[in-house]
């Protein structure tokens, strides 16, 4: 599902990514290398016209992976050994744009963020099918997390010290 669905589900959770990405302005971007095994990158991520994009340099080895096997998982940068201002993830499809109209809508939320854009073809644009998306964040002596999935309502969990996980109603 698009980013526009995704915070019609799950408005809580797409609030935190949103706030994470555009604080943050880069994501981790979790693909699988030709031979299966995990590759972890950096991205830019931009959200417009409803949707998660991820522009990537022409023919990196990350953009390979997602035009090989568009799994992937995006997460949130985390700035301490504590994840104080909590942890943020996406499991989902990327999905290559080759419209060309829609990938002026990337450049045009690109240059707004940056003052640059690139160059028309030099580039590989992706959009994240969202499949799933989960959430950590730290309460007094607790994790509260938020674990939400396509077509499923939303569900939190209070994890104590003590290895106790209640849920939160």
């Amino acid at each position: 599902m698009h980013w526009a669905e995704f915070e019609v589900q799950a408005p809580e959770l797409a609030q935190l990514g949103r706030k994470r990405f555009e604080q943050d302005q880069v994501l981790f971007l979790g693909t699988v290398r030709r031979d299966g095994s995990p590759r972890i990158s950096v991205v830019e991520p931009d959200i417009a016209n409803g949707r998660l994009y991820l522009g990537m340099i022409w023919r990196s080895y990350k953009a390979l992976d997602l035009l090989r096997d568009p799994r992937c998982t995006v997460h949130a940068l985390i700035h301490d050994r504590m994840a104080s201002g909590g942890e943020f993830k996406l499991h989902g499809r990327a999905l290559e744009i080759n419209d060309l109209v829609e990938r002026k809508i990337y450049r045009q939320a690109l240059y707004k963020r940056i003052e640059w854009e690139p160059e028309e073809p030099n580039f590989h644009l992706f959009a994240i099918d969202i499949i799933s998306a989960a959430s950590f964040l730290t309460e007094e002596e607790t994790r509260v997390l938020t674990l939400w999935r396509a077509g499923q309502p939303v569900r939190k969990f209070r994890d104590y010290a003590d290895g106790r996980r209640e849920e939160i109603t």
